[in-house]
């Protein structure tokens, strides 16, 4: 009972989530990375629903991986057949057990479900497979119906029992006594499937494993549907961290896992999400982050090396000068008391006009202040414009001023970004012959009015590379602000040689 079985169902109930619809390819791509991450089961899908499924379930049982591939059917002869015939190992087999959901779901009493569950659980035993039965709704199945349900699937031959709160309605104390209470009919390994209707997915999970649970359903970044699946980095952090239960998951691999698996469906992880939020492990007010310069527990529960990530700390408004001083020395700046007196002043002065201050806004304060000289700018843009359309070839025109003086170009190009930067290389040709090597758009807020930011690497004709950026809501502005950018660091570290 030490160590807990992870269940994960982000290709299943995950996909579930409204919106979301993998292909097969990606399917087996989720798949290998949450081999390497070390569940123990991975629940491949819902063979029945399409051949795309069958087609995806078959390269994931094919890829070789050490994890257990489970397949979902319900308690039907031609589903169960199907998933044999993708050659499923394992074989999650449902059907509702509450009033409410045989009565107006499956129109049928309760003897007539429980004859359904006894069969289908001998029929994939006798093929062989590891068989997992779930009474559908089981947190609102009347508790004499539940226990008769789950002995009878025991009786069977069930690997596994799994006791799902379908509609999230459980309490933590409810559901471990649920489990203590199941555990005195059933012999069957117990597991948990959670939803997150109420917000106590993963807390509902873990009070099934301090019930005596063996097993967890999670979702990675909680996906899955309405408001989702007990997640499964806040489960596996829960269970190592706080229940001091062992699994088999490498939680290094979390943060990677849970990147992956955001890019891929396209849903956004919330700032201040548990564990892989972008904000999980950032400090700004002073005294945290004075306190994780020191001594990390002081504000920090783990270490975020342990999960894969990065203690990030934030200049802003509530900022203290221990955290500001860290960042400048990573960063390799080293300013005296009054220095550093003086920058935290200014970035105050920042945040209290609610501007958001960045590490770069920072490191341009602490240089003014420390008093390197500042990098003048050879190359200003001062005027520009960009002309597209379906029946219009696009055009940019910019006016540029170099040392003072001023020139004007406009060229055509694939589009508008393309245009823009061959404007800007046509005038500055003669000073560094730069080349663009690199050009990525990324989008770091969401809407139609996201602030992109575009970061680039340019070299000149003598090998010289260097990257920059730029931000702004238009894509074709930061495009040209990071193309600026590069090209002044590039004439700058000439005019220094």
């Amino acid at each position: 009972m030490d160590r807990i079985r992870i269940f994960d169902t982000t290709l299943r109930d995950g996909e579930q989530t409204p919106g979301i619809s993998f292909t097969p390819e990606q399917k087996l791509e989720i798949a290998q990375q949450l081999d390497r991450l070390g569940v123990d089961t991975i629940e491949a899908g819902f063979p029945s629903a399409s051949s795309g499924e069958q087609q995806a379930f078959r390269e994931i049982v094919n890829a070789g991986l050490k994890a257990e591939i489970c397949a979902l059917t319900r308690t039907l002869k031609s589903d169960i057949d199907i998933a044999l015939k993708c050659d499923a190992p394992c074989i999650h087999t449902f059907i509702s057990t509450s009033e409410v959901q045989m009565k107006h779901a499956l129109g049928m009493t309760p003897e007539e479900v429980l004859d359904a569950a006894v069969q289908s659980v001998e029929y994939i035993k006798d093929h062989g497979v590891v068989c997992e039965f779930s009474p559908m709704d089981a947190t609102r199945t009347e508790m004499g119906f539940l226990k008769r349900i789950c002995k009878a699937a025991e009786d069977a031959g069930a690997d596994r029992i799994n006791i799902p709160d379908t509609v999230g309605i459980m309490s933590p104390q409810g559901m471990e006594r649920l489990i203590r209470e199941l555990k005195t009919i059933v012999e069957t390994p117990l597991s948990v499937h959670c939803h997150n209707d109420f917000g106590l997915a993963v807390a509902n999970s873990l009070a099934g494993v301090a019930g005596g649970a063996s097993q967890v359903h999670v979702a990675v970044n909680g996906l899955g549907e309405r408001a989702g699946n007990a997640a499964l980095e806040e489960v596996v952090m829960g269970l190592h961290l706080i229940y001091g239960k062992k699994t088999r998951v490498n939680t290094r691999l979390i943060y990677a896992t849970s990147k992956l698996v955001s890019r891929l469906t396209g849903v956004i992880i919330q700032p201040n999400k548990a564990i892989v939020g972008e904000n999980a492990f950032s400090h700004e007010s002073g005294i945290h982050t004075r306190g994780v310069t020191v001594e990390p527990l002081t504000f920090e529960p783990f270490s975020p090396e342990v999960v894969g990530r990065r203690r990030r700390l934030q200049a802003g408004k509530l900022a203290g000068r221990h955290g500001i001083k860290a960042e400048l020395e990573e960063a390799g700046l080293y300013p005296t008391e009054s220095q550093l007196k003086e920058i935290v002043r200014r970035v105050k002065e920042l945040g209290d006009k609610g501007k958001t201050v960045t590490d770069a806004d920072l490191l341009a304060i602490a240089r003014t202040v420390i008093g390197e000289v500042i990098e003048e700018r050879i190359v200003e843009l001062t005027d520009f414009a960009v002309t597209t359309g379906i029946r219009v070839i696009p055009t940019a025109s910019v006016k540029i001023i170099i040392d003072g003086k001023e020139y004007i170009a406009a060229e055509t190009g694939v589009g508008p970004v393309d245009a823009a930067i061959k404007a800007i290389q046509k005038i500055t040709d003669g000073l560094a012959n730069v080349r663009l090597t690199e050009y990525r758009l990324e989008a770091l807020t969401g809407g139609s009015d996201a602030v992109a930011e575009v970061i680039i690497k340019v070299e000149d004709n003598e090998g010289n590379v260097v990257s920059a950026r730029g931000a702004r809501e238009d894509i074709v502005m930061a495009s040209v602000e990071a193309m600026i950018n590069g090209i002044n660091k590039l004439l700058l570290r000439k005019r220094k040689r």
